[in-house]
């Protein structure tokens, strides 16, 4: 197993694994496996471990700043499930060549990538106002505070 300086050997492992398996799913390679449950989970472990994601608290929203190289805005999905988890992810495809023109590839390190992260939100995120931009490779995702409630003042009777 090789080490890597400032990468986690496991995810290297892993990373080397799944560009195996696409390999051979996308026909580079005699063998063709079938997706399995394991490696369903080691795709999206690898898509979770491979997107950088910065979280930002301000007095009135939640800002999620994410690297999403190499896509648009078309590749990229924000969603929330099971009401307060909030979901970015992406996928960078294999530019296709047009078939007229012959394409032989001398190094092929770009990758298709899968991008991922689940974050639970707090109590007092509005997941109705979830707003989002892409520029530059650069996701932004704003997620909005519901207001606390304003202080209710109780009168005191006297008996």
């Amino acid at each position: 197993m090789e080490f890597v300086i400032g990468r986690d050997p496991l995810l290297h492992f892993i990373q080397q694994h799944l560009s195996r398996e696409d390999d051979e799913v996308n026909g580079n390679s005699t063998t063709v496996s079938d997706p399995s449950p394991a490696r369903a989970y080691l795709r999206e472990r690898n898509a979770m471990a491979s997107t950088a994601v910065d979280v930002k608290e301000y007095p009135n929203s939640y800002v999620f700043i994410a690297d999403m190289p190499g896509l648009k805005s078309s590749d990229i999905k924000v969603s929330v499930e099971s009401g307060n988890v909030l979901l970015l992810s992406g996928e960078r495809k294999k530019e296709e060549e047009p078939a007229d023109v012959k394409v032989k590839y001398l190094s092929m390190e770009r990758r298709t990538l899968k991008f991922m992260r689940k974050f639970t939100l707090p109590s007092d995120a509005n997941v109705e106002n979830i707003s989002a931009a892409c520029q530059d490779g650069v996701l932004t995702v704003t997620v909005p505070k519901i207001p606390p409630p304003a202080p209710r003042v109780i009168s005191v009777n006297v008996k």
